[in-house]
C-alpha cells in the first residue's frame, strides 16, 4: 500500500496497542514502525530489476520484521523508560506495527516475499488496491482525532477501535468480491472458447465496487473491466497482443527469468523500435504501465541480449477519475487510459463492435 496509509495503519495499531500508557508517543512510534519496511526501496540494488523484485523481499519477511521487533522495542524503551511502559508492551507495539504492513501488503497486486528465506513466493492477493481511500480515510481520522484530543481520551480510543475493526472487514471482504468477479469471468470466457488463458482479476484504481479482469493466452491477453453493479454475464474486453517469440532467444538470461518468475506469467513483449520491452501487465492498465524494462534489441530479424533498463513509467493523470466513478454504475463507459483499444469476441481479435457475455 502507500506510504500514507501504511503509517496511519501504524499509528492506528501504535495507538490500540499502547496509546493508554504512553499518549501519543504510541502513534508517532506505530507510524514510524509503519513505514520503516518500506525503507528497502533506498537500498542501492544490483539493476533495475533487482530494484523491481526485491523490493518487499527481505525488508517485508515475516521471520525478519520479528527478529528486528526485539531491538525496536528496547530502543523505544530505553528512549521513553519510566514512560508507564514495560518492555514486553513496547515489543508488542513494535511487532504488530512492523507486522501488519507486509500482511496488508499481500493484499495488492505487487508480488510481497512473506516468507523468505524458506521461499521467496511473491504473494500477491490483489483484492484492494495500493491506494483505497475507503480503507485509508477512516484510520486517518482515528489518528488525527488522537493527536488532537490525546491518546488516552475515550472518544480517540473508540474512534481507533472503530476504524481498525471498519478497515480490516473491508480488507477481508475485498477476496470475497473478488472471487464473485473470478467466477463471472470465468464462465463469459468459458462461453466464447477462448482456449487456454491464465486469469487475473484484480481491484480497479481505488475502490472494490470495480473490477480489472485480465486474461493471459500464448498469443497477448485480454483485459476488461467489471462492476459489481454489470448485469450478470456482462464482459467487455480488449485484445492486446504479446510477441512471446521475441523471449525465446533471450530464454536463460537471468534478468528476463526473473521477470517471467515475478510477473507470474502476467506478462506481455513488445518489439519497439528494435528494442525488445517486457512489461509487467499485472500493475497498471493498457497502454499505461509502471514496470516496463528493455531486456534485448533486434536487429535484422534476430535478437540478441543487452543490458536491462527501466522505461520510464507514464505521468499519473487525474482526468480518468470521472470515467471511474461513472463506469462503476454505468457499463456502457468506456475507460481511456491513453489510446483507443481494440475489442474482441471470442479468440478472434476484431477491429470494432463490442463483445458481451
Amino acid at each position: 500500500m502507500d506510504s500514507l496509509t501504511q503509517a496511519v495503519l501504524g499509528a492506528a495499531v501504535g495507538q490500540a496497542a499502547l496509546g493508554q500508557r504512553v499518549g501519543r508517543r504510541a502513534i508517532v512510534w506505530g507510524a514510524l514502525l509503519g513505514t520503516l519496511p518500506d525503507l528497502d526501496s533506498l537500498y542501492p540494488f544490483a539493476g533495475p530489476v533487482a530494484s523491481f523484485t526485491w523490493h518487499r523481499g527481505y525488508s517485508h519477511s515475516l521471520l525478519c520484521l520479528t527478529l528486528a521487533a526485539p531491538l525496536l522495542a528496547a530502543l523505544a524503551w530505553r528512549l521513553h523508560r519510566g514512560g508507564g511502559a514495560r518492555y514486553r508492551d513496547w515489543l508488542a507495539l513494535a511487532w504488530l506495527c512492523l507486522i501488519t504492513h507486509p500482511l496488508l501488503d499481500a493484499f495488492t497486486q505487487y508480488g510481497t516475499q512473506l516468507l523468505l528465506p524458506f521461499s521467496d513466493h511473491p504473494y500477491a492477493l490483489g483484492s484492494i488496491f495500493i491506494i483505497d481511500p475507503v480503507y485509508t480515510l477512516p484510520l486517518l481520522g482515528a489518528v488525527a482525532l488522537v493527536a488532537l484530543r490525546g491518546a488516552r481520551d475515550r472518544r480517540a480510543c473508540a474512534a481507533t477501535a472503530l476504524a481498525l475493526a471498519a478497515s480490516t472487514i473491508y480488507l477481508f471482504a475485498g477476496p470475497l468480491l473478488q472471487q464473485r468477479v473470478r467466477d463471472d469471468a470465468s464462465a463469459t470466457l468459458a462461453a466464447r472458447e477462448t482456449g487456454p488463458y491464465k486469469l487475473l482479476v484484480q481491484a480497479a484504481p481505488f475502490t472494490t465496487l470495480l473490477w480489472r479482469v485480465v486474461a493471459r493466452t500464448d498469443a497477448g491477453y485480454y483485459e476488461g473491466f467489471r462492476s459489481l453493479f454489470d448485469p450478470a454475464e456482462t464482459l467487455v474486453l480488449h485484445w492486446h497482443p504479446s510477441r512471446d517469440d521475441l523471449i525465446v532467444a533471450l530464454a536463460g538470461e537471468t534478468d528476463v527469468e526473473r521477470l517471467r518468475w515475478f510477473t507470474r506469467g502476467f506478462y506481455a513483449v513488445e518489439d519497439l523500435d528494435g528494442a525488445v520491452v517486457l512489461t509487467d501487465i499485472r500493475l497498471g492498465v493498457w497502454p499505461n504501465y509502471v514496470f516496463s524494462f528493455t531486456v534485448g534489441s533486434t536487429h535484422a530479424g534476430l535478437v540478441e541480449a543487452g543490458v536491462t533498463v527501466r522505461r520510464p513509467a507514464p505521468r499519473a493523470s487525474l482526468r480518468v477519475l470521472p470515467q471511474l466513478v461513472r463506469r462503476v454504475v454505468d457499463p456502457e463507459v468506456e475507460l481511456d487510459f491513453g489510446r483507443a483499444a481494440r475489442f474482441v469476441c471470442g479468440a478472434t481479435p476484431a477491429t470494432d463492435g463490442t463483445c458481451r457475455g
